[in-house]
């Protein structure tokens, strides 16, 4: 009986030790189950959508532009998150810098639009509407001449030639007089670029300066009606086809984006013409210009592009990356969309 007694006790520790055996693989498995929760929370955590660092702007593509975008999406902008620094995304950009007064307006992704990104994103309080200050037209419009008016004018690579115009109402907020030398006294609007142009040109000037150039600025911005009048005259002088090869119709001068400025020297009696191109003067501002965000608008050997004459006192700020990509490859603004 007692032999009997063991023998079944001895079955039953079998038996207990096959079903603790089975069980601890579906503890395991359990186990293995919570840390693949936690990792999935962690990896999530990891993609969480966050202002990018850097400096992006129209035309750049990559993994950067996307997150630009992701966020953008997030605080509420209907973009598509491509890769691609588009015009969409250059709207995106502009509309938020417009609303915040402490933020340059340029279009360009930088450290400061970085800052009010991450603030969006972080507070759903915050005093922001996707499209409020630069709301998306829904039909394009044209100007007296059938040109069509573009939709973003604060954009720093805004391309304004004969086939896209600026606003009649356009007028940047920004104007500022740079320290540069002027040929005359007056306090004109003339004298006045965008703060971000102005700040390169005082530099520019400095660097002519020590090298011993003698440039002087001429003429600025140039307001919608004051196009009107100057392109009215040279039309009554030269007949209208002919004023168009050298004066911009109202709204289709880069002047009015308040990026571009006229430079000149003594050695031109302070006259604008192509023999500024030859001098001192005009072989620096051409060779150097690039290094200050600077482009000769209207190169010699492009005016089928332009559509305008050589003009190589004509300097427009498009920032460096694109300044020296377009004068080392001696292209024009069209040309560099069109890549």
């Amino acid at each position: 009986m007692l032999k009997r007694l063991c023998i079944a006790l001895a079955i039953l520790m079998v038996i207990s030790g096959c079903s603790s055996n089975n069980k601890e693989p579906q503890e395991q498995q359990h186990d293995n189950s919570l840390d693949k929760v936690e990792s999935t929370t962690t990896q999530e955590l990891e993609e969480e959508i966050t202002a990018p660092n850097g400096t992006l702007q129209k035309k750049d593509q990559g993994e950067e532009v996307t997150s630009l975008q992701k966020a953008l999406r997030e605080i509420g902008y209907t973009i598509s998150d491509n890769g691609v620094y588009d015009e969409a995304t250059t709207w995106a950009v502009t509309d938020l810098q417009l609303q915040f007064e402490e933020t340059p307006v340029s279009g360009v992704y930088n450290e400061a639009t970085q800052k009010i990104l991450s603030i969006v994103l972080e507070d759903a309080e915050a005093k922001f509407q996707p499209g409020k200050a630069l709301p998306k037209k829904a039909e394009s419009t044209t100007t007296t001449y059938g040109t069509p008016i573009i939709s973003n004018p604060y954009d720093q690579l805004a391309l304004v030639n004969k086939e896209y115009a600026l606003p009649g109402d356009y007028l940047p907020e920004d104007l500022v007089t740079p320290n540069v030398r002027f040929p005359f006294t007056e306090d004109l609007p003339k004298k006045q670029m965008r703060q971000i142009a102005a700040i390169k040109l005082e530099k520019l000037f400095k660097a002519a300066d020590e090298a011993g150039m003698d440039l002087y600025a001429q003429s600025g911005f140039r307001s919608y009606d004051r196009q009107h009048a100057i392109f009215a005259s040279n039309a009554a002088e030269h007949g209208e086809e002919a004023a168009n090869n050298f004066s911009a119709r109202p709204g289709e001068s880069e002047h009015q984006t308040g990026l571009a400025m006229d430079v000149t020297s003594p050695e031109m009696n302070f006259q604008l013409n192509t023999e500024f191109g030859k001098t001192d003067e005009g072989i620096w501002v051409k060779e150097n210009a690039a290094q200050f965000g600077f482009i000769i608008r209207f190169p010699e050997g492009k005016e089928e592009i332009t559509q305008y004459q050589y003009e190589p006192w004509h300097i427009r700020y498009v920032g460096e990356k694109t300044a020296k990509e377009i004068m080392e490859q001696g292209i024009t603004l069209e040309e560099y969309f069109e890549e």
